[in-house]
């Protein structure tokens, strides 16, 4: 069999975004249920449309996820960089218009009435419980934006940005793993060669717990906590990268890891369509995608929006130049742990 033309740059950069929705609205139909759910109802080989729908989805219907996403995009090439009081404002613009699903700390965060800079702190310091995957789950976007920026770039955008809505330090370094994942992956290198590397780059309270769910001889079965908790949520789609060999295989043994299904699938969706390019990602999946977006005038994205959204953040965020700080006055990043 011949080899595979080498994606391109910009082919990866679509790849991470189209295929982080191609995740979500995979595996949507399948959240909460048991492992090896998908396989059981579309076995592998056999033709189906597997964009079922199902629990209140439509057939290629997105989630929160990919809906974050999109709003973290748009921001960032609005405002020509990362402006968190702008992202802030479009997250609460979305949640207050009711979407069909938004996660329980998030939706606290957003609906507190308190400041940008201060709500998902203040919500943390009251239920010390801020480690979701709901800022993992957004970031193929950003990642894509602040990839052609290099590494320090990358990092800082990663825990400012997971930051508006998570107080818990482990869902920044979570964040900034897969950003930095993601990134070496657009540079044409291989993401789980990098794991050693990036985890050198994470804060010391945090980098043993995410060493662990990254080691090649981690499973899913071996989490301690439900994968709607940001390392094991990590942890499963790098071993799903891992374990298979095309971008269909990785999808396919993320939605079969049961539980977070969306989400799980969707970080797995953004790194491998960073490593094997958007032509590997299957049109049949590709053309069914729809991401609704609540409070924003009844707009509904196909998967060429996504595409063109993808290749305005890969272009303009390797233009040169300093992001600008927050109309509002913000100059310097978060606190730290």
């Amino acid at each position: 069999m011949p080899a595979l033309p080498t994606p391109s740059r910009l082919s990866r950069a679509t790849g991470a975004v189209l295929g982080s929705a191609v995740g979500d609205a995979l595996g949507a139909p399948f959240e909460f249920g048991p492992e090896g759910a998908f396989s059981a109802r579309f076995p592998a080989g056999a033709p189906a449309d597997e964009m079922c729908g199902g629990g209140g989805w439509d057939p290629g219907e997105a989630t929160d996820d990919t809906q974050m996403a999109v709003l973290v995009g748009e921001s960032l090439l609005e405002r020509g960089g990362l402006d968190p009081a702008d992202v802030f404002d479009r997250f609460r613009r979305w949640a207050a218009a009711g979407p069909k699903d938004i996660g329980l700390q998030t939706e606290a965060v957003l609906t507190s009435g308190d400041p940008w800079d201060s709500a998902a702190a203040l919500h943390f310091q009251v239920s010390q419980r801020a480690a979701g995957n709901g800022a993992l789950m957004r970031a193929a976007t950003s990642a894509v934006y602040f990839a052609g920026r290099g590494q320090t770039a990358t990092l800082d955008a990663a825990r400012r940005l997971s930051a508006l809505t998570h107080g818990d330090g482990a869902a920044w370094e979570g964040t900034a793993a897969l950003h930095e994942l993601i990134r070496a992956a657009l540079a044409g290198h291989d993401p789980l060669t990098a794991v050693p590397r990036v985890l050198d780059l994470l804060r010391d309270a945090h980098r043993a717990r995410y060493a662990t769910v990254l080691d090649p001889g981690w499973h899913p079965d071996l989490a301690t906590e439900f994968n709607g908790a940001v390392w094991p949520c990590l942890g499963s789609a790098v071993w799903a990268l891992r374990t298979t060999g095309t971008f269909e295989e990785a999808l396919r043994a993320a939605v079969d890891v049961g539980g977070d299904t969306d989400t799980v699938a969707a970080v797995t969706g953004a790194l491998a369509g960073a490593v094997y390019g958007v032509e590997a990602i299957p049109e049949r999946w590709a053309r069914a995608v729809r991401v609704p977006l609540p409070g924003f005038g009844g707009r509904v994205l196909a998967a060429g929006e996504l595409v063109e959204l993808a290749r305005e953040l890969a272009v303009q965020g390797r233009r040169e130049g300093v992001a600008p700080p927050s109309a509002r006055g913000e100059t310097h990043s978060r606190g730290r742990d």
